[in-house]
């Protein structure tokens, strides 16, 4: 069976392809004998109520040299698509969200949409992870200099980060004594115009922030656990931090337990969970990483398994 892929996506040239998971997917669907339209979110568009793009026939390689090859650009319907990746990388900002809007409506008209761009929109990856309390460590979100400041005291020993970032940018511990405090919240919350995220600080991230990958709601055994680097607090890769396979705890499956169904039923078929020691921290819906690096320790093939369940879960429908 020959089917048309089509991903969104940053521009392809600037990957790193020996770690990126979108090229992962690429590489799966390409040996399945699938037709690869490459596009990036400037390229759609609408044009009297029909949801279209410009997009380029894509051939890719598993090769850091030379990775990809891209034919002539021409006009796609997106519907008549019979699958598209949206792997866009934050920010979330208003190109993100028009993006959403279009393969929103290929999706009422449908093509399958991985992840289902409604809910990409509404899931923030920082705030999503509150709708599981039971999952979480303390947390408050607030734009409020005054309850920050009294999280703080509280806790003692927290973390600050904004809601629409990534790779661990802007990421602040912050303690009761540390002169800092007001300057931190007030270049975060833009002097309480944006709310952020505070967290009571888990010391087990010197064991590593460990990323477990979900499948349509249920996890792919193994995760990696991202160390910080020497005199760092924060684990990601992006960020220094060096990446080890861990395979799942008994409270890692509790938490996939807990977070699983509500993933299936928003129609989130791959996310990343962030945990770290017993806590989840975030819940990454846009365009969750690590799939190469487990790959690759554990003699696996993610992409493999996530285009088995969407054909099934395809199939059913």
């Amino acid at each position: 069976m020959s089917l048309d892929i089509g991903v969104v996506m940053d521009p392809i040239a600037h990957i790193k392809p020996w770690k990126d998971t979108t090229l992962s997917l690429l590489l799966e669907a390409q040996r399945r004998g699938w037709r690869l339209h490459y596009m990036e979110p400037g390229d759609l568009y609408v044009r009297d109520g029909r949801p279209l793009a410009t997009t380029q026939p894509l051939r890719v390689e598993d090769n850091n040299d030379r990775w990809f090859e891209l034919g002539e650009a021409t006009q796609t319907s997106l519907p008549d698509l019979d699958m598209i990746l949206m792997r866009q990388d934050p920010p979330f900002n208003a190109e993100y969200v028009y993006a959403t809007y279009i393969l929103e409506k290929a999706e009422r008209e449908g093509a399958l949409v991985v992840n289902r761009p409604g809910s990409v929109r509404d899931s923030n990856e920082k705030l999503f992870a509150t709708d599981f309390p039971q999952c979480c460590v303390p947390t408050l979100v607030s734009g409020r200099a005054d309850q920050l400041r009294a999280f703080v005291a509280e806790f003692n020993d927290i973390v600050m980060k904004p809601l629409d970032a990534m790779g661990g940018a802007n990421i602040f511990r912050v303690s009761k004594d540390s002169p800092n405090t007001s300057v931190i919240i007030e270049v975060l919350t833009d002097h309480g115009r944006t709310p952020i995220m505070a967290q009571q600080f888990i010391p087990e991230i010197t064991s590593g922030d460990k990323r477990i990958l979900m499948i349509n709601g249920e996890p792919v055994p193994y995760a990696l656990a991202r160390i910080p680097k020497e005199g760092e607090f924060r684990g990601n890769l992006a960020a220094g931090g060096t990446g080890q396979g861990r395979e799942l705890s008994d409270r890692d499956r509790w938490i996939c337990g807990q977070v699983g169904p509500v993933l299936r039923e928003r129609g989130l078929y791959f996310v990343g969970l962030d945990v770290i020691g017993d806590y989840l921290t975030e819940i990454n819906v846009t365009s969750p990483t690590c799939a190469r690096e487990l790959d690759a320790i554990y003699g696996i093939n993610i992409a493999g398994q996530l285009f088995d369940a969407l054909l099934e879960m395809r199939n059913r429908s």
